[in-house]
């Protein structure tokens, strides 16, 4: 085991230097040092309509632990997911927890841009494999990590103490930062959040920086948020792409459900678009973070009676249907907004401003509220980030 996970690692890190995530030699030397393996006993994978359960001494394991991919390790926010998927097969569920892939941590790692010395609070326990690549770094007595899942934190906790580290880990809402262990240096967030947490801030040396990932229904971006004296912080949307499961105080309402709870759509408007579904929703797609701040808290779903359609939805009862058909874009739309017509409005805005990509974006905090600016702080194109307004 222990050849095979050095060699498995050490692949690894080339697969990453090859990828651009990884540069830093200190980083490189942590991903080659910190066994992944003993965060990752078992897992989760796609099987069919569910979730098959893998563990240690299965065929592929150790490989599948250090290939660079996601990997599912709760469902439903239930510790006992994984013995019912090995009692009884394949199990359904929605993933609540997991072990990013290491190319995202690699670069979140790196935009944190730590010297010797800086105490990092790190939001999302997880798994305490990117805990242990922070000790590695900076040491244990350096690190804060929290997770609002006590399961999850002793899980974390003791795989942490196996790989010889002993950070701060503890049982807490990470959307209040953790006081007492503050001020720190860093704060990194490997949660998706609406809008920043004004705790994270204040809880942040001035000059210190927060780095975590903004992520609507449509449409994320990494964002690295320089600290000022108090819940103040100015920073930028980043060019890499990453995307997490929501801390969870920022989760939102499950669209399917909102989709089986439409009203009768015989009487919807229907027409034609010119716009094909992954142009708005594909995170290949220049356009989606842009439409995100166009459609906040519009999600997207595909329609489970046709795979060929796609569903926008809002719990305000809003709607759009968008389906492809020979060669033709269709789109049905019903509730109190028009979400197609607000589409095609944003595409049109989008191309007028010169098609700009996410880092063309950035994010100022205050007290009185949170904004997204296209290119300067005093841009007139500005839109209000602000936490969900259907949030469960």
């Amino acid at each position: 085991m222990t050849v095979g996970a050095v060699r498995e690692r050490r692949r690894l890190v080339e697969v990453l230097r090859r990828e651009d995530a990884l540069s830093d030699p200190a980083w490189i030397s942590a991903f080659r040092r910190v066994p992944r393996h003993v965060f990752l006993p078992r897992f989760f994978v796609p099987d069919n309509s569910g979730w098959a359960a893998v563990a240690e001494g299965d065929d592929g394991w150790l490989q599948q632990v250090y290939a660079d991919r996601v990997l599912v390790t709760q469902l439903d926010d239930d510790p006992s997911g994984w013995a019912r998927a090995r009692r009884g097969g394949p199990i359904p569920g929605t993933p609540t927890c997991s072990s990013s892939m290491p190319a995202i941590m690699a670069i979140m790692l790196e935009e944190l841009r730590v010297t010797d010395g800086d105490r990092v609070l790190e939001v999302g326990s997880g798994t305490g494999y990117n805990a242990a690549l922070l000790c590695r770094r900076l040491g244990a007595s350096h690190v804060s990590t929290v997770d609002i899942d006590a399961h999850l934190v002793h899980t974390a906790r003791r795989a942490l103490a196996r790989c010889g580290y002993a950070p701060s880990c503890e049982v807490y809402d990470g959307a209040q930062g953790f006081p007492p262990n503050a001020p720190y240096d860093r704060v990194l967030c490997t949660c998706a959040v609406s809008c920043i947490p004004p705790a994270w801030l204040e809880q942040t040396r001035p000059g210190g920086l927060v780095v975590t990932t903004l992520n609507r229904p449509i449409g994320a971006g990494l964002v690295r948020i320089v600290a000022q004296r108090g819940p103040l912080g100015t920073g930028r949307v980043l060019a890499r792409d990453g995307r997490f499961m929501p801390l969870r105080a920022h989760r939102l309402a499950d669209p399917e459900r909102l989709v089986a709870a439409l009203p009768d759509r015989r009487d919807a408007a229907a027409g034609k678009t010119t716009l094909p579904i992954g142009a708005v929703v594909s995170p290949s797609s220049r356009f989606e973070f842009f439409a995100g701040l166009q459609l906040p808290d519009v999600s997207p779903v595909h329609d489970p009676a046709d795979r060929d359609a796609t569903f926008l939805v809002h719990a305000d009862g809003s709607w759009a249907r968008h389906r492809a058909r020979e060669g033709d874009y269709l789109v049905e739309q019903g509730g109190p907004r028009r979400l197609w017509d607000i589409v095609e409005a944003a595409y049109a805005t989008w191309r007028s401003l010169g098609e700009p990509s996410r880092d063309r974006f950035g994010v100022t905090v205050t007290p009185d509220g949170q904004e997204i600016w296209l290119d300067t702080p005093g841009s007139p194109h500005r839109w209000p980030l602000v936490a969900s307004d259907w949030q469960r």
